[in-house]
């Protein structure tokens, strides 16, 4: 049985601290992959102004290109917003009905997670397993990867916005495609 990580996000920009817990996923929970889902607009973050769909998947895509337990799928930019995470887990167990799935999640997210649409059919079809960047520990029942990483997409688009570097922050060709396309020019609202 395979099995599989969900890494679901907005990825404006994708960046190491992604890449580095989807690593240790891999490592840390036995997962012979991690699909990488860039959200059309996530249904906490109706608010925000993301960057064009084409444009983070052009980043995702490049970030992850070279790294053969990493893959991308664009379904929920193909479907529209906001993006619910139970119609992805659907389709993937629909595709892969005999694999094992793991939901990864920021720590962040873990305070709001019974309010997700359809929580309690969500959290039967997956593991969720929390990421966590940073040195607060809330409690929750999950299995928690912890590395401390103080690498986040508003500190990226601040500091582009602000003319300061962003290399060691973002893989090489993300932040060719960031320097190239304009992106971040204006600080966030």
């Amino acid at each position: 049985m395979k099995r599989i990580g969900i890494f679901g996000g907005t990825f404006d920009p994708i960046h190491h601290g992604h890449l580095i817990l989807a690593r240790e996923a891999i490592e840390s929970v036995r997962l012979d992959r991690v699909i990488f889902v860039p959200a059309a607009a996530s249904p906490h973050k109706l608010e925000w102004k993301l960057s064009a769909p084409e444009i983070r998947l052009e980043m995702l895509r490049a970030a992850v290109e070279s790294e053969p337990d990493f893959q991308f799928d664009e379904m929920e930019l193909q479907r529209p917003p906001p993006s619910y995470s139970i119609d992805t887990v659907e389709v993937l167990r629909f595709r892969q009905p005999s694999s094992e799935l793991f939901f990864l999640i920021g720590e962040d997210n873990v305070s709001r997670l019974a309010t997700w649409h359809r929580f309690d059919e969500l959290s039967k079809m997956v593991q969720f397993v929390v990421l966590a960047r940073s040195a607060l520990h809330p409690e929750h029942p999950y299995p928690t990867i912890r590395r401390h990483l103080d690498i986040s997409g508003t500190d990226i688009r601040n500091r582009v916005a602000t003319g300061r570097s962003i290399r060691y922050l973002v893989p090489p060709a993300v932040e060719t495609i960031i320097r190239d396309r304009q992106l971040y020019r204006e600080m966030p609202q």
